[in-house]
């Protein structure tokens, strides 16, 4: 996905002068190309996120488009003061990205990892959030937050994530997209479970389980009626994210079906809870640090076997 990213950022970058990148000492070999071609729109702050907030603000209120970069929750969790003050709250446009969302950099431990992000920048007002599901998603989401007015966080991948759309699909900030129907289980994903949640749609066929596929590559905005629609005569839900259980794709769509006051849907929200990798609480919400697609297929088999 990253690679996707900075293909589109230079190519948007070569026809508008606008265009500025930030990072935070990191990227070596991903950003150089950028760096090559607009060395005068290219910032390495250094380890120091809460600066490059900071000057990313200053310079948007300056009438620039400016991306900042780094890996997973150092450009959000670091800097959130500088994201809520200096950038929401005067809806600047600064486009955060950040690079191996969830458990993509496991081996650098927790704190590398992303899975509060969605949840923490879900609450941050003025704020649209994108998460791609594959390279095709990363590339349209790279261009759809450029044109959008205003604060955007795109999370990304780390690297090598499969192509899943075989064509370019009608990417729209807030749209749904469809990959395939059913009318047993609905499977809704964001970000890179998107490949994840096609295997299991397949082993599911295998066991006569006709599972319908959605990328919910946008959480913020949410369109709400084609959301609504997506779920329409599907008695399951499930949404698939490498994310907290808590105030992610799940938080968004138990709120859409309450407001809608869906009857008769079973909503079950799979999703990672760092306090203990377990079955939590709420029956509605499991815990896993895998989301392995076998594992996926057999919870959901149990589920429709009820």
């Amino acid at each position: 996905m990253r690679t996707a990213f900075l293909e589109t950022l230079c190519e948007l970058a070569g026809k508008d002068e606008r265009l500025w990148l930030l990072a935070g000492d990191l990227g070596y070999g991903t950003l150089d190309r950028f760096c090559e071609r607009f060395p005068k729109r290219f910032i390495n702050v250094g380890v120091a996120e809460q600066n490059m907030t900071g000057i990313a603000a200053g310079l948007a209120l300056c009438n620039k488009i400016v991306f900042t970069y780094s890996i997973a929750n150092f450009p959000t969790m670091r800097c959130l003061e500088q994201i809520r003050n200096d950038v929401c709250y005067h809806n600047a446009s600064v486009k955060i990205v950040a690079v191996g969302g969830g458990l993509a950099y496991g081996a650098q431990g927790y704190t590398h990892h992303g899975v509060e992000d969605l949840a923490v920048m879900r609450s941050m007002p003025n704020m649209t959030i994108v998460a791609p599901g594959d390279p095709v998603e990363a590339r349209l989401a790279t261009k759809a937050i450029y044109d959008c007015e205003g604060p955007c966080y795109l999370r990304l991948g780390k690297a090598k994530e499969p192509i899943v759309h075989s064509s370019e699909p009608d990417f729209q900030i807030g749209k749904l997209l469809v990959l395939r129907d059913g009318t047993d289980v609905t499977l809704i994903s964001t970000g890179g479970m998107l490949k994840r949640t096609m295997e299991t749609a397949d082993m599911l066929g295998q066991f006569g389980i006709n599972a319908r596929v959605v990328s919910m590559h946008t959480l913020k905005p949410v369109d709400h009626e084609a959301l609504h629609s997506a779920l329409s005569n599907v008695p399951i839900l499930v949404t698939i994210e490498e994310h907290s259980v808590h105030g992610g794709l799940g938080g968004v769509v138990a709120e859409s079906l309450l407001s809608f006051k869906q009857q008769g849907v079973q909503l079950y929200c799979l999703g990672i809870d760092r306090v203990s990798i377990k079955k939590t609480d709420h029956p509605c919400f499991i815990s896993t640090d895998s989301l392995d697609p076998s594992e996926i297929t057999d919870f959901v088999i149990g589920i429709v076997s009820r």
